[in-house]
């Protein structure tokens, strides 16, 4: 066994040093000098050292590219138009690609290499998106796994954003993590406040960005953010709204109860939030307020596998079934519209069930953490 395990150790070192050697090779030894980006066609263009990827290569241009997964190629959404220069669609990139995209020369921009001259396609609107530099002015504990960050804005002071949308904050070197990178975090916040960001976190094991946040990161630190992003904001209807989330995903719905609070909104809606145990629990009493501030709001929080010996007295169940029972029960349910937030399992468990009940499928809103 101790052989095996030596054995195991050091084939587990040579391949930690080869990767390391050929993120070396790409950046340091292999030369592809002075690259020219051209923006849609003309509007802007520079020219930089050639090697890294696209996404990051715009980031240090502060031409801000969404991306929720930091540059891993598991989100799909730093898509970006190549009209030159780009190569071949790579096998990371191809189960993200549907036959238009792939006509269109539609690429995700962390998988593409800065090595030739490029010519791009990005929306206008993101020439918008903003960096800020922030003080992280209070940092509180609401389980074993989970950290709220409240960032008050310096330069600049103030951010506008539509409650739904996210921010990428840069996590900086530090020790057992050597380069930047960025994550991507949905606003919890209430948007009445535009000079703070409020940051709901769940620690991922060995994340490199959330060990910095829950392991480095100390009240009173200097950090940067930018955004907004993304398209997940609550439509302007008067219809009813069926909220599920788990975990994490409370955050934007969050904002979104905030905004319809500050709205006077009276729209019926209710909020299922799933959780393993009892202890993954949290914002409960501000969840019961806003029962109280919004007149046809119900918040229902649902444990899986509550404890033994816990007294749970709340809804037992997965999050998905108990909405399903639910919606099972009301003559209007075809009437909802569906706003999801969590994991992707969590996410495609909810489409089906929603629709199984009558929702259309494009009135389902949803926020996959990747």
């Amino acid at each position: 066994m101790g052989t095996t395990a030596v054995a195991i150790f050091i084939i587990s070192g040579v391949g930690a040093f080869l990767a390391t050697l050929l993120v070396f090779a790409e950046r340091v030894i292999t030369n592809y000098g002075d690259i020219e980006i051209d923006i849609n066609s003309g509007e802007k263009k520079f020219t930089v050292k050639g090697g890294g990827s696209l996404l990051e290569t715009l980031n240090a241009q502060k031409i801000f590219i969404p991306s929720a997964c930091g540059g891993r190629g598991t989100c799909a959404y730093c898509k970006v138009r190549v009209t030159e220069g780009a190569g071949s669609l790579l096998p990371t990139e191809e189960p993200y690609m549907n036959a238009q995209e792939r006509a269109e020369g539609i690429r995700l921009s962390c998988q593409v290499k800065v090595r030739n001259a490029l010519k791009i396609q990005i929306p206008e609107s993101l020439f918008a998106i903003k960096e800020y530099v922030c003080v992280c002015e209070k940092i509180t504990d609401y389980t074993y796994d989970m950290k709220q960050f409240n960032l008050k804005l310096v330069d600049p002071p103030t951010i506008k954003y539509t409650p739904g949308q996210y921010i990428q904050f840069l996590a900086p070197a530090y020790e057992g993590s050597p380069e930047e990178v960025y994550r991507a975090y949905s606003i919890s916040s209430d948007p009445a406040d535009k000079s703070t960001i409020e940051l709901i976190v769940r620690r991922v094991p060995d994340g490199i960005c959330t060990t910095y946040l829950f392991d480095h990161l100390k009240e009173g630190d200097r950090v940067k953010i930018n955004g907004p992003y993304g398209q997940f904001l609550l439509r302007d209807t008067s219809v009813p709204i069926i909220f599920i989330a788990g975990g994490s995903g409370v955050a934007p719905i969050k904002c979104m109860l905030h905004e319809m609070k500050n709205a006077g909104n009276t729209r019926k809606a209710i909020f299922f939030f799933g959780v393993r145990t009892t202890k993954d629990l949290f914002l409960i009493d501000e969840m019961k307020n806003f029962e109280k501030e919004l007149a046809h709001f119900t918040f229902v929080p649902a444990v899986s596998q509550p404890e033994e010996g816990s007294n749970w007295q709340g809804v037992t169940g997965r999050v998905t079934n108990v909405a399903e029972d639910y919606l099972k029960k009301q003559s209007d349910a075809k009437e909802y519209e569906g706003y999801l937030c969590g994991s992707p399992g969590m996410i495609d468990s909810s489409i089906r069930v929603l629709t199984a009940c009558g929702i259309p499928e494009e009135k389902i809103y949803y926020d996959k953490f990747s």
